[in-house]
């Protein structure tokens, strides 16, 4: 069983090597590929949506009070890229037959990511001038 004291130093842990992971492999893949399109973001959200669905499938069955699954899920992949989760999560409504939420949290969910940056742009722009 998980410590309750210990459980944010284990997500710390986990978000560390998350965010490195994320920006090496940016970095590598910019290197790599080129600039031109956001290729490192592009294989960061489908190598932690792939992860992120293999370990929730595959860690329960084969231990299912894991103790550091705050490490993995919330930890590592939830500084690697929060994609993975939202993937999940709108995979999860769909397996519940939930297809009103699905279609709104998965759809909703990129519509107004893009509206919240274009609005993030637009004030910013307003208050600089």
């Amino acid at each position: 069983m998980e410590s309750p004291y210990l459980l944010p130093a284990w997500i710390g842990l986990g978000a560390v090597f998350g965010a490195l992971s994320r920006y090496y492999l940016t970095l590598i893949c910019a290197r790599a590929l080129g600039g031109y399109f956001p290729f490192g973001t592009f294989v960061v959200n489908l190598s932690g949506a792939s992860l992120m669905g293999f370990l929730a499938t595959y860690l329960p069955s084969v231990n299912p009070n894991l103790p550091l699954n705050h490490l993995i899920f919330v930890g590592f992949l939830g500084s690697y890229t929060t994609f993975s989760t939202y993937a999940l999560e709108t995979t999860n409504l769909l397996k519940q037959k939930t297809y009103g939420q699905a279609l709104f949290y998965g759809v909703g969910g990129l519509v107004a990511g893009f509206l919240g940056v274009e609005l993030g742009i637009a004030l910013a722009r307003q208050l600089s001038g």
